[in-house]
């Protein structure tokens, strides 16, 4: 059975419940993913992958039913303290309710992270949403954020996609010991 928790959002209007993916959320994710540009789209198949083997670090959120967010993520095989949070996204008729942090508080907060001590996101320079969610995050939590580029413009997409910066988050201890 899924874990569901459920809030009511600043505005009061309507019921937000958060949950693990399953694998039949796989085609409404990959729908939400080209609904929310600037996001790359991946393949069907890789939601599907992501609502099933990693559905410990992915969350959703529904709204009034409706698939409002998605986070994927995973913690580093060669590092199991760092989660990687590889997408944010965020349905636009629920964009301003909050709904980007509270996944991500309620992420950190599940036992599949408690020893967390870092979280890494890549972020190109111009997604000013995804640098104020993260920002956000790292005041709420205490923590201290750096980055630097990584996936370079010239060197690693050819030119063809803008220099994602590896965003770092290290959290004072356990991540979900924080709140």
């Amino acid at each position: 059975m899924a874990e569901t928790i459920t809030a009511v959002p600043r505005d009061g209007d309507a019921r937000i419940a958060f949950r693990k993916p399953v694998p039949t959320d796989g085609a409404p994710v990959w729908a939400l993913i080209r609904a929310c540009a600037p996001l790359d789209e991946n393949s069907l198949y890789c939601n599907l992958l992501q609502c099933d083997h990693f559905r410990d670090t992915c969350i959703l959120a529904e709204r009034d039913g409706q698939l409002a967010g998605w986070i994927s993520g995973y913690l580093l095989p060669a590092d199991p303290r760092t989660l990687f949070v590889w997408q944010v996204a965020v349905a636009p008729e629920a964009r301003g309710l909050g709904l980007g942090r509270q996944m991500l508080e309620r992420l950190l907060d599940r036992p599949e992270c408690r020893d967390v001590t870092r979280l890494q996101t890549t972020i190109t320079p111009d997604n000013d949403a995804s640098w104020a969610l993260f920002r956000s995050l790292a005041r709420h939590r205490g923590a201290r954020l750096a980055d630097r580029p990584h996936f370079t413009r010239a060197t690693h997409f050819e030119g063809r996609h803008a220099t994602e910066h590896m965003v770092t988050l290290r959290f004072s201890g356990a991540a979900t010991h924080a709140a």
